[in-house]
């Protein structure tokens, strides 16, 4: 897991808020949680555990590297996404940082 609050948090500067989301902005790296070589067994309790400690540090958006391989953990990764209480929508990163091989979230209001 790529994930340092203490070192990101320090970075966060305040800028006018989404239109499309509502949430404040911030100019900042997003904590990246990379899955690769992980099976969906191994993977989702990361994703639940990266899911709830951002939300904790006061993140609006995290990034979930898959990867595109066969779809697989993708697709049960998404599948989890859409039900966990955090999550309040997912879409694909776009493609200049990594398009369908990775997954942004967008968590809900604290």
């Amino acid at each position: 897991m790529v994930y340092n609050p203490d070192v990101v948090k320090k970075n966060k500067r305040r800028i006018p808020s989404d239109k499309s989301t509502g949430h404040p902005g911030y100019l900042e790296a997003l904590p990246i949680l990379d899955l690769h070589a992980l099976t969906v067994v191994e993977a989702l309790p990361k994703v639940d555990e990266f899911l709830h400690s951002s939300f904790q540090a006061g993140y609006f958006r995290v990034r979930i590297v898959h990867g595109k391989g066969t779809g697989v953990l993708k697709m049960e990764v998404t599948r989890y996404l859409a039900t966990h209480p955090l999550v309040l929508r997912y879409l694909p990163a776009d493609c200049y940082h990594g398009g369908s091989g990775v997954t942004d979230v967008d968590l809900t209001y604290h």
